[in-house]
């Protein structure tokens, strides 16, 4: 193989951002793979990205400094909107496994952010919910990112936000297949 071409790669992709890859992956997929859905490929890698991002920065600014994660944030979230609650709700509301719930729950509870007592319905139960400090803290810890996340979006019109949130619903709720893992 003469040598160009082995360095092509390399040079190509030392050149790559997001978009270009896109593109690049867009042609190489319809042309070596001979596939026919890449604005498919494009919309999920597209969504993928963007939710990873907006994640991260938002884990990097606000939960890590106060050193919580991503998924501690959510977990005080619901349980703070919508708790007391049971693991398996927790679980379904964040988008976690019952299991990363429980593992969450013991750091949290370990930090005196969260509690678990018995259901009074149900004795093999429990429920989940906030202390005093946890209820000041997911308090604060929103209004923080309530702000990013209106740095974030507002970029957008109101009109297109809400066109984002409709076509995302969309997206989510009117599939023609079953859905694997948590939803």
């Amino acid at each position: 193989m003469p040598e160009d071409e082995v360095t092509a790669p390399l040079e190509v992709s030392s050149h790559l951002d997001f978009w270009s890859f896109i593109e690049l992956a867009n042609k190489r997929l319809s042309t070596e793979f001979g596939s026919t859905h890449q604005l498919a490929t494009q919309v999920l890698l597209t969504l993928n990205r963007a939710s990873n991002v907006v994640t991260y920065d938002l884990e990097a600014s606000i939960h890590r400094p106060r050193g919580l994660s991503w998924s501690a944030f959510r977990l005080m979230f619901v349980t703070w909107l919508a708790g007391p609650l049971d693991a398996k709700t927790a679980a379904t509301l964040t988008g976690m496994s019952r299991a990363a719930v429980s593992n969450l729950t013991k750091t949290l509870i370990t930090a005196g952010l969260m509690e678990r007592t018995p259901d009074e319905r149900d004795g093999r139960s429990v429920q989940l919910s906030l202390t005093d400090r946890g209820h000041s803290e997911i308090a604060e810890i929103y209004r923080e990112q309530n702000e990013r996340e209106h740095a974030w979006v507002s970029v957008l019109t109101e009109p297109e936000q809400r066109i984002l949130v409709m076509l995302l619903d969309k997206l989510i709720t009117n599939h023609q297949f079953d859905i694997r893992g948590r939803s």
